[in-house]
């Protein structure tokens, strides 16, 4: 059995995605954004929670330091996300853009303070299809649109799933579109239930089934599926590694 974090783990798919597994028999620990809505979800069941805000450098920090005082987990799944609701380019207590670094800087942050996993799977969206990386613009100060930032911001999210899968070849880190599933971020109209949208990370967390054991991967229904060409671009990838390190003021272990 393995220890497990799940970052946004205190409702919707985070939640589903930590359920299944503890069916499974795995040590999870959860992840909520404050500690009021940590309170809120594991009242009921005891869950053990880590906090943090994905928001602010600081707080990923010590949510890290929350996780490994309880262990290293050996499967990390990057569940948490954000989009913006506004109409205006939102910026974070660090002054960066705000969906940029909860979906796409945080993962890589949290990933760089703990010691190397097993697995990685980062929950993307196939809202990347129509994502651009533009290094000389990642956080969008030249234009921003609530679509562009979060489409922008998943398709980097999944160009560093796969920059680690190369730096680390012995880490399986993959990202996956769980669909649209009827959430209170996603829209209660949409037609997968958490359920569904759970099912492909969480095999990709723990399964030993061949098609589970890849890397450098992007999967839908348990399927691996080709989005975005600019996620496999070698050379865009390790430039944006390499940026997004030095923003986030971290380094990777060996």
């Amino acid at each position: 059995m393995s220890r497990i974090l799940v970052t946004g783990s205190n409702d919707g798919i985070g939640a589903e995605i930590a359920r299944v597994l503890e069916a499974q028999g795995h040590e999870v620990i959860r992840h909520a954004r404050s500690a009021e809505r940590a309170a809120a979800a594991g009242a009921a069941d005891g869950s053990r929670f880590v906090v943090g805000d994905l928001g602010s450098l600081r707080s990923t920090r010590e949510l890290a330091a929350q996780a490994l005082r309880i262990g290293a987990p050996e499967v990390v799944v990057h569940n948490a996300g954000w989009g913006s609701k506004g109409e205006s380019r939102p910026v974070s207590e660090d002054g960066l853009e705000q969906t940029f670094q909860i979906n796409a800087l945080a993962p890589l942050l949290l990933t760089s303070l703990l010691p190397k996993p097993r697995r990685i799977v980062f929950v993307s969206s196939d809202s990347i299809s129509r994502g651009k990386i533009r290094l000389d613009d990642l956080q969008h100060e030249q234009e921003w649109t609530e679509d562009a930032a979060y489409a922008d911001s998943k398709l980097a999210m999944t160009a560093l799933a796969f920059a680690l899968a190369r730096r680390w070849p012995e880490v399986l880190s993959n990202a996956v579109h769980p669909g649209w599933v009827s959430t209170k971020m996603s829209g209660y109209a949409a037609p997968l239930t958490v359920a569904q949208g759970a099912d492909t990370p969480a095999w990709l967390a723990v399964s030993d089934d061949p098609a589970a054991l890849v890397t450098g991967t992007f999967f839908q229904d348990r399927k691996a599926i080709e989005v975005n060409p600019q996620a496999y671009d070698p050379d865009l990838q390790a430039k944006l590694l390499t940026h997004c390190l030095a923003l986030a003021g971290t380094t990777l272990p060996d």
